[in-house]
């Protein structure tokens, strides 16, 4: 279970990847999608790092 969180911050960065990258191929981008992109690729990257340091 420990191997599951510890890369729970990359999955989350890679929903945002996905947030992103679906409506820009489709061409339904808005600023509410980049929004919501951005937000969870923060968050994946700062939760990596702080369960990389928590799980060490």
């Amino acid at each position: 279970m420990n191997g599951f969180v510890k890369y729970l911050g990359v999955l989350v960065l890679l929903i945002g990847v996905l947030v992103l990258a679906v409506p820009a191929l489709t061409g339904g981008m808005t600023n509410v999608m980049l929004l919501i992109g951005l937000g969870l690729i923060i968050a994946g990257y700062l939760g990596h790092i702080a369960l990389n340091k928590y799980f060490e």
